[in-house]
Order: structure tokens, then C-alpha cells, then sequence
């Protein structure tokens, strides 16, 4: 227990002094990792150009040892060799008969002290047959203590690999001709190769480095100059608070993802400002709509007390229920409105709207405007029963305000969507006011409302439910029916599917 506890100990300082090496700022961390990657990748690629490069000189060299062989090789065939061979192509040659005497050479291959030639090569007439092998003879002798034992060879050229010492490539091949049996043997240095690898790999390990720190250093700019506005964004956000909620931060003109992200933080900020601006205007109305009914049943409270007169009791305090009512419905209306902006989930379950709506209409007291009730079947939504409840009935309690002699009331399901319609006789809701009568503490008509009793949150109420449950309430232009000319407010909810088996 105690090994795995400084296992554990010793893991997690590894881990901590790992972290402390790896860098923390983005612009650090890119610059990191393109310059780690570049490494990586130029330093494969300078190691397989050397290879490739070592492997084609090399190939090169042998294939010029491999050409003089053969060059050699068929002068041997048709010919005397002479003593001295000329080779352009710049290597060592060596020809040995098949006795392992050195025969011919040239110059550089040649033994020191150079021996006298006593006759010019030429090619052996027939006539003078026993003159070319008297010739052979004497050159036999004369180069005799460089004399190799060889091992057997056929006709193929075969690569000797260093038979010289270090640093050469070795091609030999065998054939037969007027000298008979000879071996051949070109040597060429590989000098040539390893100075050109010296050199690039002297080029490569300057050239190589300096150009990693222009990656570094090319990647530390760029990257800071991409980061430099969303260094101003972050400051500028920073600096926001809730009094100030107008200020912006810069977009830059690049159209790039930076650009896009002070966009979306600057709509952010719109709608926090308009969200701000909103509860503000709600608390302001809200005082003044919860100071009004209070100052009232404060009076009546003093008038009841200064005038203790058992007669106007029953009026002050039929007075004062009414107001604590007002008082009571317009704290309900708030609190509901706080828990439809915080959206806080609520229980759901699939209901059945026109049987929902018929219990709802059912139990209403005697209204003031009798309704006309159309409840088509089949109109099937997922929603809060308390909640769709609430929506019909401020939708009828605002009929109920303004109509003068007839509420309609008529429920439909068109295009796979549920449509509730409440319709009024009454003076109807100019174009204009269509949607600011959905503004919380709206009133069209603000001394009409408050003798009715209403606080304008009826209608915004129905809103915000209606789109809780992912629908909308909008006031159209009244069409058909017998009443085309009063209020006409439509919500329309998405029809949910049908119930499960069993059910």
C-alpha cells in the first residue's frame, strides 16, 4: 500500500512538472506545434534525401566500374591488352591472367618503379605468332612479384567490395581472348561520395535549423496577429458590466471566424441589453401597477378608521376585498411571468384539447357575453393541463372586456397543427397595435382597462404560454363568421402524436 501510494505521488509530480513544461498560451502552444511538426517532417526528409542521394552516387560509381570492365573486357577479347591501359573514365584497372599475373594496368595501378615497355601494343599478327607469346612471356616476368592468387570466376561481372582498402568499389568479370584467361578488375574511389554527402549534410544541418526558427518565428507573428482582436474582444467583454450593457466590442474586417465571434458576442450583448431593458421597464410597471391598488385600500383602510361608522363598514370592506382581489390576481400574473422567463420545466402530458377546453368552459361562473363554443375532436397536444388552461381563459377573459354582444370560441386542427380562435363583437385591435398589445402592461385603452380591472398582462401571459409549448398567439384580421369586425386572436400549437397502445 505504501509502494502504490508513492507510485501515485510520484506519478502525479511527473505529471505536474509535465504541465509546467508544455506551454499555456494558445499562441505559445501553435507556435509549439507547427515548429515541432516542421522539425519532425524536414528532418525525415533531410535524412531520406541523403540516403537517396548516398544510394545514387554510389549506383553511379559502380555503374562507371561496371562500364570500364566491360570496355576493357572487349578490347580483351579481340586482342592483346597492352601493358598500359588508357581510362578516361577515371578509375583503376587491373588485368591478371589466369595464372594471377598482373598482365596490364594503368598508370595509377601500375607498381612502382614503373617497368620499362619493350614493345608497343599492337595487335598480334599470325605471322608473328611465337613473337606475341615471347612478348607475353617477357611481361609475365618482368611484373611476376605482383602476382595474386584469384579465386575462380566465371563470365559474370561480379562487385568486390573493398578489395583495395576503405573508400572504393571493386567490379571484376573474367573472359577469354589472345591473352587467354584474364580477370579484370576496376577499382573506383568513393571519394566523389562521401564529399557530396559531407557537403549536404553540412548544408542541411545549417540550412535546416534556420529555417525551423523562421517557421517559429513566422508562426509566433501570424498567430499573434490573429489573436490580437480576440485579445481586444476579451478585454473589451471584461470591462462590460450590467450598467453599461450598451458598449461593443470592435469586429474586425477580416470576414474570418474571429470577425464571426464579435458578431455573435456583439448580438449577445444586443440581447442581454434588450433582456436588461426589459426587466427594468417589467419592475418599473409592475411598482407602479402594485402601488396603485395598495394606495387605494390604504385610504380606505384610514377612511374606515377616521369615520368608525358601522354603516359604511360593508361598502369599505367590499372595497378593499375587491382591491386585495386585484392585488391577489396581479402577484399570481407576476409570478407566473417569473417562472415562464426562467423557464423552469414543468410537467407534461398528452391532453385532448377539446375535451379540456369543454370542462374549462363548463365551469367558468355566468359571463357577462354568452359564448359560442366550436370543439372539433382529435385535437391532440403534449402540454401542461394547468398551463393550456391558463391560455384559454385569459384568452376569453380579454373577449369578455371589450366584446358587446357575442365571444366565439372555436377549436380546429388545420395541417397537422391545433388552431384555437377567440373572436369578439367589440371595437377590435387597430392594424397598428396588432403586436404591441402582447407587450406586458400594454392597455389600448389604459382608463377603459383599469375600470375593468385588467393589469395588460393578460394577453402577454397567453403569448408566453402559447410559445412554451412551442406555438405562437398573434391577433389577425378578423375574416367570416357573423362579427367580421371585432377582435380576432389565434394561437396555434403542434399536434402531437397519437396516444400510446394500451392507454
Amino acid at each position: 500500500m505504501a509502494d502504490r501510494a508513492r507510485h501515485r505521488a510520484l506519478h502525479q509530480t511527473l505529471h505536474r512538472a509535465l504541465r509546467r513544461l508544455v506551454p499555456r498560451s494558445v499562441r505559445a502552444r501553435a507556435t509549439f506545434a507547427a515548429t515541432a511538426v516542421v522539425a519532425l517532417a524536414l528532418g525525415g526528409t533531410a535524412l531520406a534525401l541523403l540516403g537517396v542521394l548516398q544510394a545514387n552516387l554510389t549506383r553511379d560509381v559502380r555503374e562507371s566500374a561496371v562500364r570500364q570492365v566491360d570496355e576493357v573486357a572487349a578490347v580483351a577479347v579481340r586482342q592483346h591488352l597492352p601493358p598500359v591501359i588508357s581510362n578516361p573514365g577515371g578509375g583503376s584497372l587491373r588485368v591478371f591472367d589466369a595464372e594471377g599475373n598482373l598482365i596490364s594496368a594503368t598508370l595509377d595501378a601500375l607498381p612502382r618503379p614503373l617497368p620499362p615497355v619493350p614493345f608497343p601494343p599492337s595487335v598480334p599478327d599470325p605471322d608473328t605468332a611465337p613473337e606475341a607469346e615471347a612478348r607475353a612471356e617477357t611481361r609475365a616476368e618482368t611484373w611476376a612479384p605482383f602476382k595474386r592468387q584469384l579465386p575462380p570466376r566465371g563470365d559474370e561481372k561480379e562487385i568486390v567490395k573493398l578489395v583495395d582498402g576503405g573508400g572504393r568499389r571493386v567490379v571484376s568479370t573474367s573472359v577469354s581472348g589472345p591473352d587467354g584467361q584474364v580477370t579484370i578488375y576496376a577499382s573506383v574511389s568513393l571519394g566523389p561520395v562521401d564529399a557530396a554527402n559531407r557537403t549536404a549534410t553540412a548544408a542541411l544541418a545549417v540550412g535546416l535549423p534556420l529555417l525551423v526558427a523562421l517557421v517559429a518565428l513566422v508562426t509566433w507573428r501570424v498567430t499573434g496577429r490573429a489573436l490580437r482582436p480576440v485579445e481586444a474582444i476579451r478585454s473589451e467583454v471584461a470591462e462590460i458590466t450590467g450598467h453599461d450593457l450598451h458598449r461593443r466590442v470592435p469586429v474586425p474586417p477580416t470576414g474570418d471566424e474571429v470577425s464571426r465571434l464579435a458578431v455573435t458576442v456583439n448580438s449577445t450583448l444586443d440581447r442581454l441589453e434588450d433582456a436588461g431593458q426589459r426587466q427594468r421597464r417589467f419592475i418599473a410597471d409592475a411598482s407602479h401597477e402594485l402601488r396603485s391598488p395598495i394606495a387605494v385600500l390604504r385610504t380606505q383602510l384610514e377612511v374606515a378608521l377616521a369615520h368608525p361608522d358601522p354603516e359604511l363598514w360593508p361598502e369599505l370592506l367590499a372595497d378593499a376585498l375587491q382591491d386585495t382581489v386585484r392585488l391577489q390576481d396581479l402577484a399570481a400574473d407576476l409570478l407566473l411571468l417569473a417562472r415562464l422567463d426562467a423557464a423552469d420545466p414543468v410537467a407534461t402530458e398528452l391532453l385532448d384539447l377539446d375535451v379540456l377546453f369543454a370542462d374549462v368552459l363548463d365551469a367558468r361562473p355566468a359571463d357577462r357575453i354568452p359564448l359560442r363554443v366550436e370543439l372539433a375532436p382529435g385535437a391532440r397536444v403534449l402540454g401542461n393541463r394547468t398551463w393550456l388552461t391558463r391560455l384559454l381563459t385569459n384568452l376569453v377573459d380579454n373577449a369578455q372586456r371589450y366584446a358587446d354582444g357575442l365571444v366565439e370560441v372555436q377549436l380546429a386542427v388545420v395541417e397537422g397543427g391545433v388552431v384555437l380562435e377567440v373572436r369578439d363583437d367589440g371595437p377590435g385591435i387597430p392594424e397598428a397595435d396588432r403586436e404591441r398589445v402582447f407587450e406586458r402592461f400594454t392597455r389600448l385603452d389604459d382608463a377603459r382597462s383599469r375600470e375593468l380591472g385588467g393589469a395588460g398582462l393578460g394577453l402577454a401571459i397567453a403569448r408566453d404560454l402559447a410559445e412554451h409549448h412551442g406555438g405562437t398567439l398573434a391577433a389577425e384580421r378578423p375574416t367570416g363568421g357573423e362579427h367580421p369586425c371585432g377582435a380576432r386572436l389565434v394561437a396555434r400549437l403542434p399536434l402531437a402524436g397519437p396516444p400510446p397502445q394500451g392507454s
